[in-house]
């Protein structure tokens, strides 16, 4: 389990320098004469028909509901695989990171809500502060070696796995509109004979994936947000082959999927999405409302949710430190949640994607969550760099 454990930690720091390298890109490319091209390219329209099904999108959008549902579907594998086998499995190693993660979506929240409270399309926003990126944090924190012992690696991923459950649920329930009864018997049915393979055994992935790609398009033009097509996809790939005991298909999947995530999908969806523009951009900005809501939601009230909750579950004896850890490191760990970079760009995205106002035009949301991000991840490494011990 521990070198499982480290080598999907390896890969993550990886992806993270990676999603680093693709984001400032970005913003240098959007802050250059070549923003043109930025523009021309992600807004490249791209086609797909057959016969009447037609689906028609900018570049933008295919990255943003297609190759994110291949993220989506991957983060489901690894909740299926933590709930059934691994550390989330023992009730003892849920506790306290699930409070924590409650803790890390209630106060950010909650001091959003109060920076754009009376503003209806401002708070279309709120959850965006809730999210953590997983790829990012792992990425910072494994800067710091040998240091860090590995229950507090365990804590850290354990919390971003409550949090992406959290923006899951959050997007099945408030991101979806305008939905179509026929789409969605479709979808249905595609989940009803992904049950039915399932409870019969079949191991091989080729035909839960075909039907994986209809249930994708139907929950597409069902109104429900396309993501969760993936989610619900890896609650029926089969843990152990029937035939081959030894053998997993879901971690086979898993192992095959998470090099195409950490270093395309994410990093292309960071490229695509990353690219603010500082033109014209003053001081009066980043203290708009929506812009100073997400930044200290994400800086503020992700370090005081996670720390409060987890600090009153401990001295509640509903749980215990992890091993080897003291409270400046989990207060450290507290601080980097609060980068929340892709998932919040992604959550942005879906929260102002249907307001009738040109949002561009009022405020750009992007600007709160790098400021918050790049404020958490520098604060939280100087503090888990404080609190842990030095070699020697």
């Amino acid at each position: 389990m521990k070198a499982t454990i480290r080598n999907f930690l390896q890969l993550e720091s990886a992806g993270g320098i990676v999603l680093i390298a693709a984001s400032a890109l970005a913003i240098l490319v959007a802050n250059t004469p070549l923003v043109a091209y930025y523009d021309l390219f992600i807004q490249t329209p791209v086609e797909v028909r057959v016969g009447a099904l037609q689906i028609a999108k900018p570049l933008l959008l295919w990255v943003n509901d297609g190759l994110m549902a291949i993220f989506f579907f991957l983060v489901g594998l690894e909740l299926k695989r933590e709930f059934l086998e691994g550390e989330l499995s023992r009730p003892a190693n849920i506790l306290l990171p699930g409070i924590g993660a409650v803790g890390g979506v209630i106060v950010p929240v909650a001091i959003y809500v109060l920076f754009n409270m009376g503003d209806p399309v401002a708070l279309q926003g709120w959850a965006i502060p809730a999210a953590t990126d997983i790829a990012f944090a792992l990425g910072i924190l494994m800067l710091l070696g040998d240091r860090v012992p590995l229950s507090l690696k365990v804590f850290l991923v354990s919390l971003a796995i409550f949090d992406d459950l959290g923006a899951i649920v959050i997007i099945a329930i408030f991101y979806s509109s305008d939905l179509s009864s026929t789409a969605l018997l479709i979808a249905g049915g595609c989940l009803l004979m992904l049950a039915v393979m399932s409870w019969r055994g079949v191991s091989s992935v080729t035909p839960f994936i075909f039907i994986g790609v209809v249930l994708w398009i139907a929950v597409l033009k069902s109104g429900v947000h396309a993501t969760l097509a993936g989610v619900a996809l890896a609650a029926f790939i089969p843990m152990r082959d029937a035939n081959e005991p030894g053998r997993s298909p879901l971690l086979e999947l898993e192992h095959d999927l998470h090099q195409v995530v950490a270093f395309g999908v994410l990093p292309l969806f960071a490229f695509v999405n990353a690219g603010v523009s500082f033109s014209g951009m003053s001081f009066a900005d980043l203290l708009h409302p929506v812009s100073l809501g997400i930044a200290a939601g994400l800086f503020v009230g992700k370090q005081l949710g996670i720390f409060l909750f987890c600090f009153i579950a401990i001295k509640l004896g509903l749980a215990k430190l992890p091993e080897g850890a003291g409270w400046g490191a989990v207060y450290g760990i507290s601080i980097l949640c609060g980068v929340g970079f892709t998932m919040s760009l992604f959550v942005g995205g879906l929260a102002f994607e249907h307001s009738a106002i040109p949002i561009e035009i009022v405020f750009d949301e992007r600007l709160g969550i790098l400021v918050g991000s790049l404020v958490s991840a520098v604060v939280g490494y100087f503090v888990l760099s404080r609190s842990l011990p030095r070699n020697g």
